[in-house]
């Protein structure tokens, strides 16, 4: 179209004298003057066309420079890690409604604060701290505090206040309130010593730790009250007599608790497993002399499939003090009693779902349920059966639980109750984590 235009303008200039209506005589001088200067023309416009090639290239090779530049400036970039403390935490609050109190169901059931924590940890010069403590309306508690060293490729050592390696890991549960075990102190466990970790190398995994005493320093620890506490430990022995919730009258605290837990992974197609065994042997002192001694031992295993989870433990405890049928122990704030030797069974099943629903990312379904028989003290079989959803929603993480039991801890019942009836609680629990 341009070479057009310029042909016309050309012809315009060209023919400036005047245009008869009859006839236009050219002659053959002006003939090949025109014809020059169309000549002229074309070239000039071949001219620009390379121009506009040459300045269209340059354009180009000019972006792409821009680009490689920006995707180079995108690139991660692996940087060395400095040294520092993180700190986190989280807020939760808790609703609850209960079949084993008329005030509660009167009121349409209850909301209250539930804790305030902080966590740290971090690296300081190839050691590395972590630390957790909890603020409750009604104590403050560790849940752990603790060093580590990772002295090889594959083994770690870990110093303080840290988790007792016993049975599936890192909960024997999915739901709030945890399994059976945990009211024997025998899921997520604190005590203060020392743990070597041995991460899964050819398929083995191994835990061996010793502790010298309870996170509260024993029975003759430097506190003002022995269940304020994370985790469930021995504080004492039960008397006949005795009042199941009272503040024990002879105290007594577990020390030099040797620990193991050894694991094996495998998979088969989707199917991931891990399969073990753990055991504990420790002594029981009454602040003068040694009583008694503590065991316990647990088979136990974890596997997923696809969205699929299952969780598997059989347990067995003894305490052996002489004329003790029934032991005090306490967390919480709060004091209670379990028979000084007892089975316990669980189950699990959970599936995960991911989702997009606003905020909410993921769901967790399950069912999980316990059992503790076979009591040396001759009470009732401890049942409790937990359904329910978890929801991740951002820096939220909320439980939706429903609580079938009996005999059960915060379920209107004691471990070492001897209820027939069943007890309900609808619980949900909001945690906000950051």
């Amino acid at each position: 179209m341009t070479k057009h235009l310029l042909l016309s303008i050309a012809l315009a200039s060209t023919f400036a004298s005047p245009i008869y209506a009859q006839t236009i005589e050219v002659s053959a001088a002006e003939l090949a003057k025109l014809k020059a200067q169309i000549s002229a023309l074309q070239a000039k416009l071949v001219e620009i066309e390379e121009q506009a090639n040459e300045t269209t290239s340059e354009v180009a090779v000019n972006t792409q420079t821009l680009t490689a530049q920006k995707v180079a400036e995108a690139e991660p970039v692996d940087v060395e890690s400095e040294d520092g403390i993180t700190i986190g935490g989280a807020i939760r609050s808790n609703y609850n409604y209960t079949s084993y109190s008329e005030g509660n169901k009167d009121r349409g059931g209850d909301f209250d604060f539930d804790i305030f924590r902080i966590n740290v940890r971090g690296e300081i010069g190839d050691v590395s701290l972590n630390g957790e403590i909890r603020f409750f309306d009604y104590m403050r508690a560790i849940k752990y505090a603790y060093v580590g060293y990772q002295f090889s490729q594959n083994w770690e050592v870990q110093a303080g206040i840290t988790k007792v390696p016993f049975g599936n890991s890192p909960y024997n549960s999915q739901n709030y309130f945890f399994s059976t075990n945990y009211y024997l102190g025998l899921e997520d466990d604190f005590d203060l010593g020392v743990v070597f970790k041995r991460s899964v190398a050819d398929s083995w995994q191994l835990d061996l730790a010793f502790f010298k005493n309870d996170e509260l320093g024993g029975v003759d620890g430097y506190v003002d009250n022995r269940s304020d506490r994370y985790s469930y430990d021995i504080v004492g022995s039960r008397a006949p007599g005795d009042g199941i919730y009272d503040e024990p009258a002879q105290p007594l605290g577990e020390y030099n608790t040797f620990s193991g837990r050894l694991a094996y992974h495998f998979e088969q197609g989707e199917l991931s497993t891990e399969v073990g065994i753990s055991a504990l042997s420790a002594g029981i002192h009454d602040g003068d002399r040694r009583v008694g001694d503590y065991q316990a031992w647990a088979l136990h295993s974890n596997s997923q499939y696809q969205n699929w989870h299952l969780q598997l433990q059989h347990s067995e405890y003894s305490y052996d003090i002489a004329q003790v049928d029934r032991i005090a122990v306490g967390a919480y704030s709060f004091y209670d009693s379990i028979a000084a030797e007892a089975t316990s069974s669980t189950a699990n099943l959970a599936y995960d779902l991911a989702v997009n629903f606003g905020p909410v990312t993921g769901l967790q379904f399950y069912n999980n349920y316990g059992i503790v028989y076979d009591k040396s003290d001759s009470s009732a079989d401890t049942v409790m059966n937990v359904t329910g959803v978890s929801v991740a929603a951002g820096g939220l993480f909320t439980y939706f639980d429903w609580v079938h039991a009996k005999n059960q801890p915060f379920v209107g019942g004691s471990a070492a109750g001897d209820s027939s009836e069943y007890e309900q609680r609808f619980n949900i629990n909001i945690g906000y984590y950051f």
